[in-house]
């Protein structure tokens, strides 16, 4: 072959792999896309994602499936993202606070590093959690719960969705800010939690506020105070824990998508268009909303300086409390 012959080849060959990645990107999405929520079917966080698959695979055109790969707190699920999926969009995370900003301070050791092996794409809910109780517990307010725990004989026991959720979060700051020990349960996922909650198996939560409420609302729990600063619109007779007397006590969670670190800017920005323009209807953002969180929404580096934010902050809340896992 002659020289210029050759050099005419390559040039060509290297101009067309360099042009795959970009046909790629125009393409997207061509196939199915995986969205795996880091915890098991029937909490929260499962129910956002597959209130989303339908809206997602209608605007994008291609199906999308809800995978659940539970355990370690969401670490679990987030790291096959963070470590195992391509870098090309068809894998995305339900990102929960969890994972992404409590889990690198309280496990001593992590399978991987939210903010450098994922990409964030856009958040999507935000919201308190409630402190209640089974009916059965003889109490009415937080300062009652207190003094029921600080018995000598007390046997209550906190129910959360696993190891470094918020709920676990929230129950262990709460023990370490009043004094007490209310031992703490760890289900897999919210679920099961809140159902044993419910069944009297244990006495003591702090949940999602939308998926309790309307079990509160039933009269099948009793609900004693808000996490967040304010009170909630839903529950406007039940005070934040600060008005309860727990001062400087504000824990809230949220999540929203990510995707493994290196996938290319275009993917992540059709992601991100798309999402919004899902959060932009009314109808979908009245469903939303029903669930106890509002519509978030935004720009994926708006995400992405939560999570930076978020880590630093409950990060120092962990470290407060003086909780570390294995």
């Amino acid at each position: 072959m002659k020289r210029s012959t050759f050099v005419a080849a390559l040039s060509a060959a290297l101009l067309g792999a360099t042009a795959l990645p970009a046909l790629a990107q125009d393409n997207y999405p061509s196939k199915t896309i995986r969205f795996v929520v880091p915890y098991p079917p029937g909490g929260p966080t499962d129910l956002m994602a597959r209130m989303l698959q339908s809206e997602l695979s209608t605007r994008l055109g291609v199906t999308v499936i809800v995978d659940n790969k539970g355990g370690a707190g969401g670490n679990l699920g987030s790291a096959e993202v963070a470590k195992q999926a391509p870098a090309d969009g068809y894998t995305m995370l339900l990102a929960a606070s969890g994972p992404m900003a409590v889990n690198p301070t309280l496990y001593r050791s992590m399978p991987f590093v939210p903010m450098t092996d994922l990409a964030p794409v856009i958040q999507i809910s935000s919201f308190p959690l409630v402190l209640e109780v089974h009916p059965s517990v003889p109490v009415n307010n937080v300062k009652e719960l207190v003094a029921l725990a600080q018995k000598p004989d007390s046997k209550l026991a906190f129910a959360s969705a696993g190891n470094g959720t918020p709920q676990h979060l929230a129950g262990e700051i709460f023990n370490t800010q009043v004094n007490t020990n209310i031992s703490h349960i760890p289900y897999r996922g919210a679920g099961p939690a809140l159902n044993d909650l419910i069944g009297g198996q244990v006495q003591v939560m702090f949940d999602i506020l939308g998926s309790s409420l309307p079990h509160i609302q039933g009269g099948k729990l009793k609900a004693l105070a808000v996490t967040s600063a304010k009170r909630h619109p839903s529950l406007p007779n039940v005070p934040t824990m600060m008005e309860a007397g727990i001062a400087g006590y504000e824990i809230t969670g949220w999540h929203g998508i990510a995707v493994r670190a290196g996938t290319p800017a275009p993917i992540i920005n059709k992601l991100n268009t798309t999402l919004n323009a899902i959060f932009s209807e009314p109808e979908f953002k009245k469903k939303w909303e029903a669930i106890g969180t509002p519509v978030v929404g935004g720009t994926a580096a708006q995400f992405g300086e939560l999570i930076r934010k978020e880590s630093i902050r409950l990060g120092q809340v962990v470290k407060k409390a003086g909780v570390t896992l294995d």
